[in-house]
This record gives structure tokens, sequence and C-alpha cells, in this order.
């Protein structure tokens, strides 16, 4: 790889930044927040750092988020007398993820588990803003030795992105769900706004919120946005600017080590050399068909992702011409999507300048009233359960049949008048649905089976299993609804099980479920120190890595809500101060 010369870097930078140097001690590629996290503690370390983005907009995919961070055995637990502790972290993600894996060693578990309440301690004397959910949000496993009910998710206190200033165009926003000024924890009640007093006063509080907002000038979020907002602030007045429209091409390797990317920055080819390392943190590889097709293990498209725009993997392939070991490349953080057959979207997830905001069905397919089957009629996971979980079943039902992608989704008519599908508002079913053949309507089971192509035998039959389940509260054959999980987004007015309603009164509906995601899981192999490694299992001296450009410390599960946002933070904050040669908290 060429090196430029030191001489030519950029002489100007945009919002007011001096120009971009030559030489830095860390040189972080991409703004996420493992980015951030890792710049700021770097600079506590005494070290120089620069971000490097190469969209318009910061925050990564961090910024597009509900927001939220796992981080077993955090400080706010503590204040609320929630007892948690490092061994029974330890035990819950020993049984959460099981086997070793290349990204999930012993050694990086234990490096996340110790490292994550030192990296928000420190974040929060910085003046990062968080809370603990206001509704239950237990562990995805709670149900398992050491899984925590009361959960370990944190967020952040909702903030005004306007606050900062110039930089407030330039903070990357999810566009569907600006501006909501509600955390990610309180869409479920929300969604309950037909069934329940907690539903109607959440609606109230989001028309009050808004109208506020408005009359005070303000663009209030509760979620990625907030985050990102806040991790920028506290950026910015530390002197770390981001500079963005600054892609990096190439890495410079001298003598077998990183020292340094070439980048285009203001229309030019520049170098920055790095002193003490070079910090990946660039995402995953969501939007890229070609390396999708590369590396799944079963039906996939690009089309599917709900992931940042920037998730194109770069990167990825010149780190694996260097040797980078790497995992789980067919695997993503997977929450299922729908759209027609014929490949065509439902209106409502287009914006209106035509970008494509596919559906995410998480809370929507957990509530009662609703089945996800197979092509055979068989159903294969919790609908109630991890999003992570669900997804990863329905490759493994698909691998072994061929028969589960597309799945499909049966409602009764409950549900439809009851809950929310998609964005809309709970009982809304828009006619254009059903006349464009998205969301298929019939009187009997029989009738719905055959427009979906799928065997009426086993539908039939699963939906009365399935409707026995709900009967008596108890789901045999997966669970839904045994676990505080599932139950904290259920609708506690269907008793036994809130998770759990009968599918018997037509007219019955089905839509078709794709495995959505929102962002690849898989990437480059590092250790305990975030230091990437070679497939000799030695480290590539000068380079690290972290965020979904890695292989996950989860493996192919997550534990609980935050999880991939925790350990981006966690182990930018490691490579930041391995790198500096810290040691200790900061």
């Amino acid at each position: 790889m060429n090196a430029l010369s030191k001489s030519e870097t950029a002489t100007t930078a945009p919002s007011g930044q001096g120009p971009l140097q030559t030489e830095y001690d860390l040189v972080i590629v991409g703004s996420g927040g493992g980015s951030m996290c890792a710049a700021l503690a770097a600079q506590q370390a005494g070290k120089s750092a620069v971000i490097l983005e190469k969209r318009a907009k910061v925050g990564g995919s961090t910024s597009l988020s509900g927001g939220v961070l796992w981080v077993p055995n955090h400080p706010l637990l503590a204040k609320a007398g929630v007892h948690d502790d490092i061994d029974e972290a330890r035990l819950y993600l020993d049984h959460v993820v099981g086997a070793d894996s290349p990204g999930s060693t012993p050694q990086r578990r234990e490096a996340f588990l110790r490292t994550a309440p030192q990296m928000l301690r420190f974040l929060m004397r910085l003046g990062l803003k968080l809370r603990r959910p206001l509704h239950v949000w237990p562990d995805y496993r709670d149900d398992l030795p050491g899984g925590l009910p009361e959960g370990r998710s944190v967020m952040p206190v909702p903030f005004d992105v306007k606050k900062l200033g110039a930089w407030y165009p330039r903070i990357a926003v999810y566009t569907p769900v600006i501006p909501i000024p509600l955390g990610s924890d309180e869409f479920g009640t929300l969604l309950l706004l037909k069934r329940t007093l907690a539903g109607k006063l959440k609606a109230l509080k989001l028309v009050w919120l808004g109208l506020r907002a408005k009359f005070l000038g303000e663009q209030v979020s509760g979620c990625g946005s907030a985050l990102q907002g806040r991790m920028l602030e506290i950026a910015l007045r530390q002197g770390l600017a981001p500079y963005a429209e600054t892609p990096v091409k190439d890495l410079i390797v001298e003598g077998g080590r990183v020292t340094g990317v070439v980048a285009e920055h203001e229309g030019r080819r520049v170098e920055v050399r790095a002193r003490c390392g070079v910090l990946i943190d660039a995402g995953g590889f969501s939007r890229n068909a070609d390396l999708r097709r590369k590396y799944a293990r079963g039906p996939i498209s690009d089309r599917w992702t709900s992931a940042n725009r920037g998730d194109t993997g770069d990167l990825l392939e010149v780190l694996l011409n260097l040797d980078a070991a790497s995992a789980e490349l067919d695997t993503a953080w997977w929450v299922v999507t729908s759209h027609n057959t014929n490949g065509e979207w439902p209106p409502e997830t287009r914006t209106p300048d035509g970008d494509l905001f596919p559906f995410q069905h998480h809370l929507d397919l957990s509530l009662p009233h609703v089945m996800l089957v197979d092509q055979d009629g068989k159903r294969f996971c919790d609908e109630s359960g991890s999003y992570m979980d669900i997804g990863e079943r329905m490759y493994a039902r698909h691998a072994e049949t061929g028969r589960a992608i597309p799945a499909w989704a049966i409602f009764d008519a409950r549900h439809r008048q009851r809950y929310a599908w998609g964005p809309l508002l709970p009982g809304t079913t828009p006619q254009q649905w059903i006349d464009s053949g998205y969301m298929k309507k019939a009187d009997t089971l029989d009738e719905l089976a055959q427009l979906c192509g799928v065997d009426p035998a086993g539908l039939k039959a699963e939906a009365q299993r399935f409707s026995g389940f709900a009967r008596t509260g108890v789901d045999l054959d997966y669970n839904r609804g045994g676990r505080a999980f599932d139950r904290s987004h259920g609708d506690p007015t269907v008793k036994p099980n809130p998770c759990l309603g009968a599918i018997e009164q037509g007219p019955f509906y089905a839509v078709a479920i794709y495995p959505g995601d929102v962002g690849t899981a898989g990437g480059v192999i590092t250790d305990e120190h975030a230091r990437v490694l070679r497939k000799d299992g030695s480290a590539i001296p000068g380079l690290y890595a972290c965020g979904n450009f890695t292989a996950p410390v989860f493996g192919r599960t997550y534990p609980g809500a935050g999880a991939s946002i925790a350990a981006s933070f966690t182990f930018g904050y490691i490579a930041a101060r391995h790198c500096a040669g810290a040691g200790g908290e900061a």
C-alpha cells in the first residue's frame, strides 16, 4: 500500500473545525457509539484522537437505533436497589451464549463484563445522562440462570438535538420515528392505547410532549439520536469534532504494522498517520448486496435491512487481505420485516423523498392473536421472544425444509381490531394493503392458506393447537409468554397469558415475513483488547476494531436490549485505553 506525502492534507474543515492534521495518536474510522467513546477515552489518557466519517451525517448505526445499552452491574441498578454483580452476569451470559465462538471467547466475555460498567461510569462523569427503563424491560432470557427480570439496560434521557447548534442538521436520525420524544421502552405501552389506561396515558404524554416541543422550538428525541446527540455534545465540548464526508479508502501498513489510513477529504486523497493505532468502527455490510450474497446461508436481500445506509463493508475486504480472521459473516441483528411476495412494499415504508424504511415487526408480532408459521403451516419460534432468536430460527427451519423464507404471520380478526401492525395506529388495516396483496384476507383458514401457498391442513392443525395454548396459557412448543421479557410487551388485559390469543375468529389475515435486520453481526475477529487478529491468532500491530465490523462477543444471541451498542461502546473504550497504554479505570 502506497503512502501519500505527509504534506498532502486538507487545509480547511467544516463547521469551524481546524484543518485535518496529518498525524494523531489514534485514528478512528466511523462515528458510531464506539468511536466517540474511544476518542473521549483516548483523550482522557492523554492521547490525541480523530474521528473520520464517510457520510455527511454523524452518529452511525447507533444514532438510528433505539439508543439502548445492555450493561451488567451498572451504577443505576444499585441506585434503584436492584442487585446485580459480575458473577450473576457471567452466569447469565454463559448460559445465553453457550459454547465459545471465535468472537465470543471467555476472555472477551470477561473483558466486556468487567469493563462495561467502568465505561458507563466514565461517560456519566463526562455528562452523559442516562436512565433505567420507565417500564419493566427484562433480560431477553430472564428464565436462564443469572437472568435479571428487572433488566440490565439503560437509555438516554430525552435530548433536544437542536442544542447541538450548527451540528444539529448533521446528526443522523431515524426518519420514521422523528420527532418522537419517547424512549424505545415506551413504545410497547403506546401500542396498547386501545386496550389499557396506561396506553391512553402514554398517547396523551406523546401529544403533550409534541405540542410542548413545537411551542418551544425544540426537536426532542428519546432514542438513538438522543444517545448520540449527547455523545456528540460531549465530544464537541472536548474539542473532538468528527470529520464528516471523509471516507477512508485504505490502510497504511509498514513493516507489518498499521500506521495510518488513506482517506478522501474535501475532494483530495490524504494520508492520516496514527502514532498508536487505528480503530475501525465502520459498521457492517447490510447495504452491500454482493457481500450479503457471498456470505449468506439462505435467501437474503440488502432491501430487507433497516441498517445505516453507510453499512457497505468498504473496509472488510481490505482487512481480509491483511489476513485478518473473520467469523459469523452469515448472521445479523435480525428484526423481521414484511413486504408483498411480488417484491412491492407498502406505501407506509416510503418517506416523501422515496427512501425505503422497512417495517420492523417485534412488538406487533408479540401481541395476542397472531402466530408465525412456515409454508407447511408450522410454527418455529417464540413470536414474543428475542428478535435475534426469531431470525436465527427462521434460517434454521429454512435450512431444514427450504420452506420458511418467506414465513407467514397469521392473524385472526381480533389482532387487526385491537393492535398495530407496522407504524400505523392500533386497529388500522388500510384497504390498499388488501387490494395490493400485501396483506391477505379470507373468511376461513383454508382460503387463507390457498392465498399464501401454505399447506391448508398444516395451518388448520397449528391454529387449533395454538388456540389450545391460548386457553390454557401455556405454550408447550416454544414457551411464548413464559418469560418476564415476553410478558413485558404483551397485552395485560388478555388472560391467562398476555402474549397468547386464539386464532379462530374470522376474517383471517396473513402477511409474508422476511428476515430483516438492523445491521450485520459478523466481521473480523478481535481479542479482549479489541486488537484485530490474523488467522493464526496473532494480533495485527496497530489495528483495532469494534462494533458491527467485528465478530460479536455475544455470538449468535442477544442477551438484552442494547447488547450490540454496549459492546461497541465497551470495546471502543478498551481499544483506546490499550492503544494508549493506560491501565485501570478511566
